[in-house]
């Protein structure tokens, strides 16, 4: 999952990840975004703060699924630059 502080300052949620901006991907396991959160580890990444908005939505859509699960439903698209 990606979030991404766009060129106007707002952060949000890039699903497509292709979004322009400072950009952050995080696990959807709910217990890295917990660490990252509490860490401060996304808001330096991002160089900005997280919105609650946007923390709850990623809090929402954290699971506790194991990373053999992420890698059997997830599929990677694009190749090194995206364009495949």
């Amino acid at each position: 999952m990606r979030v991404v502080r766009m060129p106007d300052g707002s952060v949000t949620i890039d699903p497509s990840g292709r979004k322009a901006g400072r950009g952050a991907y995080i696990c959807r396991e709910a217990g890295c975004l917990d660490r990252a959160v509490a860490k401060g580890a996304l808001a330096r990444a991002l160089r900005s703060g997280l919105p609650p908005d946007v923390q709850a939505v990623l809090a929402a859509s954290a699971t506790d699924q194991t990373m053999t699960d992420i890698i059997q439903t997830d599929t990677i698209e694009g190749g090194a630059r995206g364009q495949e």
